[in-house]
Formats: C-alpha cells, structure tokens, sequence
C-alpha cells in the first residue's frame, strides 16, 4: 500500500453479492493476462482495481443485501456458474477515513489497560461503600432526556428515528436510565438503594481539554433517603415563584461560560424581578456559611442542612477538600437541593464529577418521587489531572506463560500443554508458527513472560516439558502434572 494510503482502506460500497466479484476474479486469476482489470496485492492480500473500472451503479441507501433469486444462468447448472456468468457492475472504490469520528476515541492495548485500571478503581470504592453494579442500553426513548426547554443537554444529544418511526438517542448521561428502572421495579424494590454504574455517554458538545462527544461516567446512587433544601430557601426569601426554579438554576450554571450582564438578562427574561436578580447575584457571590447564615437567617433548613453536611465531612476526614460555594449550580433541571463539583486545587480543568439531589426527578416520568441524591465522575478529566501530576501507572502487557513447541510435530502437544495451564487459571500465549528461539524470547520479553515452557521430542516422551524462568535465567524439567 503506498504511502497516500497508509491511512485509509478501500472498500466496496455495499448492496452486491459477494458471489458478483467472486465469479469474475476466479475467472481472471485462472487466465493469466496482463491486462486482466482485477489485480491481487500479495503482501495485504486485498483486491485492488486499476481505474478507470466498469461502470459504476447507483449507490444504494441500505447496507443491507437483500436475498436474490438466480439468474437464469444459474438455475439447471448444477452449481455454480462460473465463467458463464457476465461480469457485474462494479461501484466505484472509495477511501474511507480511518480516523475515529471527531470527538470519539479508539481504545488500543495500551489505552484499554488503562481504562480498565480507571474502572477497577471506580468498582473498587464503589464496593467499599456497599454500592451494588447496575448498567442501562445506550440507546433509549429521546422523551426520557428531553425535560424542560432551556437546558443545554437539548441540543446536546444524538437523537434519530429508528425504522419503526421511534424517536431514540444516545443517552448523554445515567440518571434518567437510573429513575427509569428505578419506576419499573417499582415495589419490589426494598429502600434504600445504593447503585453505582460505569457506562459510555454522548454529547454533541464544543471540545475542550478533557471534553469530548463520548466519554465513560462512573455514577453512584443512593435511592430513598430524606432530602434537604438549600437553593430553594434562597429563592423564595426574594419571592421567585417555584415554577422557575429549575430554569433559574440552567441560567445561573452558565456563570462561569458567559458575562454577568448576560446572566443578568437571561434571569430577567425568564421572569426574575430586577431587586431579586441584584440580591440573587450577591447571595452567589458568598463563599462560606457564615455570610450565608447572615442573609437567610439561623432559622431555616438550608443553613442546617448545609451545617449538618460539613460536620459529617469533618467526621469522615473530608472537610480539608471541600468549600461552600453559593455560586455552584448544575445545570440540569432535576436537582432539587444540595448540589456539588469537584475541581483541581489549581482550577486548570472542567469539573471532574458533579452531582446533588433530585427528589422530584421520578414524578417527571410518571412514577412517585423518592428522595434520591447522585453523583456522576467522568473518565476524561481525571485521566487529563493524573497525567498532569505524573501519577499515571505503567501499564504493561503481563503474560504468566509462553509455550513454544520447539518441531512442528509437536504443535498439538503444545496446545495441551496451554490448555492445561488456562486451567489452572494461568494466562498462556502459545507460539502458533514454527518460530526460531530468536524470535520465541524476543516475543516473551515483549509480553513480559514469566516463564518459557518448551515441548521437544524427548521431554514430551516422558510426559515432561523444558522451563525456563525468564528473570532469573533458571532452566529445568517438570512433569505436566506439576505446571
């Protein structure tokens, strides 16, 4: 393949039987010419054809092929037709892009190890708190995420009708999944609940650092236990009706994205009184309890709430990694109360993950609320922070074993002898070729091998087979029985 290629492959646009191209290459590759229109490339082995080809067919709108009847030709031949068929219309060849869609991610070794490393440790806190897995399709009804107008997730999502006229997108986050079984089990369920998630979700967003179209979100639930109240008390103190809260809360998450002043008139424009948006901006301007305390007074439930919540992060150990910050709002309409972001000290990245209460999220749907409060924690961010501070681990390919059958003859021992490590729950790469040592302990060291069992003829024949421990150089004989 020549180097304007390296990056693309040729494929035929669909909608042809394969049987179309077969035909007219056996035909050419049985009749040497040199100027036969089908040419094979014996290093890739891919068909490859000399332009200008026959002429192209219209391309068709379903990948699918549907079955086709035989021609004429076919039937009565007692198989196939061979060189008695004409050729067929050929589409022309195109190049596809070999790089992933704009936003998305491949996942080579490498970075796969990676990734499962992220979400052993997602899992693994998640199982220190008691939490129990749960996983949705990441395809569900579009009316499960389209809410209230005005939030910015609207115009974020990969929505499409299916071919039975259903509208459906790719979920761009967890929760709504979450309320949706949450409803369907419905009684059956026994309070409280504590679920924890790992899932892949989609936005059609701007990217920035540690922001892409699809990212991986650990989410943790707790389900059924009593709501408190902050941003609400605030709100009704400057008499904003109820109704807008949830569009007041989309606006004000927007403070750190736009000017104030646009704030200002976005707030005006859904309704909010002049006095109560300059009180309001004030209010989130507030970065400790105290002043907090002075406005709403030490009568309230937020002020408690909010109390309550730092005395039990002092308890925990967590106080030093937390700050009140009146100004935090997530935009999503759901939230009822308490809401919460981690950042970097240094404030460089997007928040990390981000959460808070949603008591009245499973009414929105048709169900009865239950007091529920959640976080979700992306993969990109974190993995962009821990790059950053060098606290990345190195994840290399770690093989126990490499088998190596050292005559051809004896490459089904070989295999035995594979088979009965992975029985052991051992992790066996077997030389599948008829390699030289040169090559067999290259290719352990590039897998990092622990050990090197060779099958030769006179160790199979006593039902033994040659190691060799690959770190300290140590080579003996063993029994099969005792691998």
């Amino acid at each position: 393949m020549s180097a304007a290629s390296a990056s693309s492959f040729l494929i035929l646009q669909p909608g042809l039987k394969l049987n179309h191209f077969l035909k007219p290459l056996l035909v050419s590759l049985s009749q040497p010419s040199s100027s036969s229109s089908l040419l094979v490339n014996p290093a890739r082995r891919f068909f490859v054809t000399k332009p200008p080809l026959l002429p192209a067919i219209s391309r068709k709108h379903s990948s699918i092929v549907s079955a086709q009847s035989p021609s004429d030709n076919d039937r009565g031949s007692g198989g196939r037709s061979g060189a008695l068929a004409p050729p067929p219309l050929v589409e022309d060849l195109q190049k596809i892009d070999v790089n992933p869609p704009k936003g998305t991610r491949d996942f080579p070794p490498e970075e796969m190890r990676l990734r499962n490393w992220l979400f052993h440790n997602f899992r693994e806190v998640s199982r220190l708190f008691g939490f129990e897995e749960v996983d949705f399709p990441v395809l569900e009804s579009e009316a499960l995420f389209v809410r209230k107008a005005g939030e910015e997730i609207r115009d974020q999502l990969y929505c499409f009708e299916d071919r039975g006229n259903r509208r459906v997108a790719l979920r761009p986050e967890l929760t709504p999944s979450l309320a949706r079984l949450v409803i369907q089990k419905g009684k059956s369920l026994s309070l409280p609940l504590k679920w924890f998630a790992v899932g892949q979700c989609w936005r059609y967003e701007r990217m920035t650092r540690g922001r892409r179209r699809e990212h991986y979100q650990w989410n943790m639930d707790i389900i059924g236990v009593p709501e408190v109240t902050v941003l609400q008390e605030v709100l009704m103190r400057y008499s904003v009706p109820e109704e807008l809260f949830g569009k007041v809360c989309i606006i004000i998450d927007k403070i750190e994205k736009i000017p104030v002043d646009d704030i200002k008139k976005e707030l005006k424009s859904a309704g909010v009184s002049a006095e109560a948006i300059e009180q309001l901006m004030q209010v989130l301007s507030i970065k400790s309890l105290t002043e907090l305390e002075e406005i709403l007074g030490g009568t309230g439930n937020a002020v408690a709430d909010l109390k309550q919540l730092f005395s039990l992060a002092d308890k925990f150990g967590y106080s030093e990694w937390i700050q009140f910050d009146a100004s935090i709002v997530r935009g999503l309409a759901y939230y009822t109360g308490i809401v919460f972001e981690g950042f970097d000290r240094e404030g460089k990245l997007r928040a990390i993950c981000g959460g808070g209460r949603y008591d009245r999220l499973l009414s929105t749907f048709g169900g009865d609320d239950i007091p529920a409060c959640g976080f979700g924690f992306g993969d990109a961010v974190i993995v962009e922070l821990l790059k950053e501070k060098g606290l990345l681990p190195e994840l290399s390919l770690q093989v126990e074993n490499i088998v190596c059958a050292l005559d051809p003859d004896l490459q089904g021992a070989a295999a035995t002898v594979a088979t009965i490590l992975r029985g052991k729950g051992q992790s066996v790469d077997l030389v599948l070729e008829n390699k030289p040592l040169k090559w067999v302990f290259k290719r352990a060291a590039r897998i990092n091998a622990n050990r090197l069992i060779l099958v030769g003829i006179s160790e199979w024949q006593k039902g033994m087979v040659g190691v060799k421990i690959l770190s300290s150089g140590e080579q003996h004989e063993i029994k099969l029985e005792q691998l």
